[in-house]
């Protein structure tokens, strides 16, 4: 304000270097106006994205576990397509030696699991009782109407759950008509997907146009990638924790060792949850078959396990995978677990990965527009991405130009006040014109000046960064 006579400075509302308050929390209240109404368009378009999810749920489902599936047959698939195979050759070799290595499995430890469950149920039993016995005495005491209730109260309850989690799980995975139905309808997209899909983005980037089909192609190869990752490194900690605590169940003598040991792979899948409940039944079956000490070895094994895989193995894989911290995969877990059960929470984390895939490629695409990065400083995974990271370097360098002509820089340095102080270029510019003009009146840095007087009364004088 210093350039502004008395009269005009009492106009606007301040005096010397000040403004008035008013004029601060007008702009204040603007921005927050425009960020309100922008977030509450996203949270409409979130909301609508997700009512429609939930109307084709069901759908989506087979989609999605093929997709899975196709992260873990694709490398095999891509290399006997590249030796010469038939491309549909190549995914059914894959697909047969996949579904027949779990239906083998299956089929060998059906008969062990069907052969020890009644001795289990048996033991299980007799375990009770004499739990029950033990509590009556001394030094519990316990009265054994009530120890009675509490039994049947926990027998009711595991029911409950019982059937809650298997309505969960055909809910999850059925579709209108079976599970058997659901089944072969994964098992044909993971074949066509494994066929054809090398034509995905060829296909993509033809029917979306050039600059959009190198976003999609290398936003896609990243999330593709970070999918597979995951599901890889996920599938090694499963296995490492199913031989180890398999191991440790056939030194003590647990019964259905190698059934528990596949039960402890698969739901290792299910990030920190998946391997305590697997645990957890191991220390059970020990519990009520062997006794009590032989129980607290078994959950010796799984604790070291565990500890073994969680400190040092996972987190060292999970971060080359995926790059998420530990509280956001919990959180995923949880939160799809109390949305869609247990399909929820197997599904939660590689769905969360794919969004940090998404976030972290527009932050590139910020960077480079705003010049915090340029395009070698950003790991491409495609020479489509990489193209499109120059190209977008280019044009970020062009718009930031055309915007140093046409903003106010509330931010830069004020002019010098030294007497004597070199003359600096300054400029006229009227919004709109893309030919400024140049004037050297007077000493200090370059400014922009737009059309409105107020607006230059109101701010003053401002440097150019």
């Amino acid at each position: 304000f210093s350039s502004l006579d008395l009269d005009e400075q009492e106009e606007l509302g301040g005096y010397g270097d000040q403004i008035d308050r008013s004029v601060v929390m007008s702009e204040w209240l603007k921005s927050f106006a425009m960020w309100a109404l922008r977030m509450l368009i996203i949270a409409v378009f979130l909301y609508v994205a997700w009512f429609l999810l939930k109307q084709v749920g069901t759908g989506v489902l087979p989609v999605a576990f093929a997709i899975i599936v196709c992260t873990v047959l694709a490398p095999p698939t891509t290399w006997m397509r590249r030796k010469g195979l038939p491309p549909a050759l190549a995914a059914l070799i894959s697909m047969l030696a996949f579904f027949g290595f779990f239906g083998t499995l299956i089929w060998f430890i059906a008969p062990d699991i069907a052969r020890q469950s009644q001795i289990l149920y048996l033991q299980t039993l007799e375990g009770v009782q004499r739990l029950q016995l033990w509590a009556q005495g001394p030094p519990l005491n316990v009265d054994g109407e009530d120890l009675s209730q509490l039994i049947n109260d926990a027998a009711s309850w595991v029911q409950d759950q019982a059937g809650t989690i298997a309505g969960g799980i055909v809910s999850g995975v059925g579709t209108a008509t079976t599970v058997m139905f659901t089944l072969f309808v994964v098992i044909v997209l993971t074949f066509f997907f494994l066929k054809d899909g090398h034509r995905f983005l060829p296909w993509t980037r033809t029917v979306s146009g050039r600059r959009i089909g190198w976003h999609l192609t290398e936003s896609l190869t990243r999330g593709w990638t970070t999918l597979g990752g995951f599901i890889r490194a996920q599938a090694i900690v499963s296995l490492v924790d199913a031989i180890f605590i398999g191991l440790g169940l056939v030194i003590v003598g647990v019964p259905m060792a190698l059934a528990l040991a596949v039960i402890t792979f698969i739901a290792g899948f299910i990030p920190l949850i998946g391997a305590v409940v697997a645990g957890a039944l191991a220390v059970l079956v020990a519990l009520v078959s062997l006794g009590v000490t032989q129980a607290l070895i078994v959950l010796g094994i799984v604790i070291a396990v565990q500890q073994l895989e969680g400190n040092i193995l996972s987190p060292w894989l999970q971060s080359k995978a995926m790059n998420l911290h530990p509280v956001i995969v919990l959180v995923s877990v949880t939160i799809g677990g109390g949305l869609f059960g247990l399909i929820g929470s197997f599904l939660a984390v590689p769905f969360v990965a794919m969004i940090a895939v998404a976030f972290r490629y527009l932050m590139d695409m910020m960077a480079l527009r705003s010049g915090e990065k340029l395009s070698e400083d950003i790991e491409w995974v495609t020479p489509e991405g990489e193209l499109n990271g120059r190209l977008s370097e280019e044009e970020g360098r062009l718009l930031r130009e055309r915007w140093r002509e046409s903003i106010v820089y509330v931010d830069g340095p004020r002019r010098p006040e030294t007497p004597g102080a070199p003359e600096v270029p300054e400029t006229d510019l009227d919004v709109g014109d893309d030919t400024p003009t140049t004037s050297t009146s007077g000493a200090g840095i370059g400014r922009v000046r737009l059309s409105s007087r107020r607006i230059e009364k109101l701010f003053g004088r401002f440097g150019r960064p």
